[in-house]
This record gives structure tokens, C-alpha cells and sequence, in this order.
């Protein structure tokens, strides 16, 4: 399987991750990623990460996910997400933003990790 790529930078509104242009928020997943747009699903900090945020994620291969929760806290994750990926079998791990790129990295090292990255607040 396809190795998750590392995050090369995290701070407030930007980051970097390897082989994509740098942004603000992102979705990485086993082979890749992309910017994570929230106006795809509708997704805002409350109630907070959606079904349909993190099942692409799953599509992709991921066995554990990692959720940020923002650099403030504030980003909430939906139950309902929570138990999307408790049906999948998916382990999950919901962090402070710094807190999830440092796990999430070293998840990445050795399992087909996935994770969803909110920049700012």
C-alpha cells in the first residue's frame, strides 16, 4: 500500500505536506491528499466534522484516522462521524492541530494512516 505523506510544516493558517502546493486545511490519506475544502460537505466548526468528511478517507485505505481539532479547540467532530468510523473498524484519534500532525507523522511511518487538518482556529 501507498505511504501516507508526512507533514513537513504546521502553523497558524498554513501548512505542508509532502507532494502537495501548501495551504490552509487539509485531507491526507495512503497515496496522497488534498485541500480539504468545507464547503463540500457543508462542514463548519460546530457541529463539526461530518460523515462525509472522513469517508474519503476510508475509501483511500486508511486503517487509522486522525482528527484535528484546531489550533484553539474549536473544531468539533459530529457522533455521527465517530460512528462511521467505529462501523469501518477505523481507530481514531481526535487532537489539538499540533498534537495531530506530531501523531499523525509518526503514524505514517508505519501504518496507512489518514487525517484531516484544520490549520487556524
Amino acid at each position: 500500500m501507498a505511504a501516507s505523506p508526512q507533514i513537513t510544516h504546521i502553523s497558524w493558517g498554513r501548512m505542508e505536506a509532502e507532494g502537495l502546493a501548501p495551504g490552509k486545511d487539509f485531507k491526507l490519506f495512503p497515496g496522497g491528499g488534498r485541500p480539504w475544502d468545507w464547503s463540500e460537505h457543508g462542514t463548519r466548526h460546530s457541529p463539526g466534522i461530518q460523515p462525509a468528511d472522513v469517508q474519503e478517507l476510508i475509501d483511500h485505505g486508511s486503517t487509522v484516522i486522525v482528527l484535528s481539532r484546531g489550533m484553539e479547540l474549536r473544531l468539533q467532530t459530529m457522533p455521527e462521524t465517530l460512528k462511521l468510523l467505529e462501523d469501518h473498524g477505523v481507530e481514531v484519534h481526535v487532537e489539538e492541530t499540533t498534537e495531530a500532525v506530531a501523531l499523525y507523522n509518526t503514524l505514517a511511518e508505519t501504518t496507512p494512516v489518514g487525517g484531516l487538518f484544520h490549520s487556524t482556529c
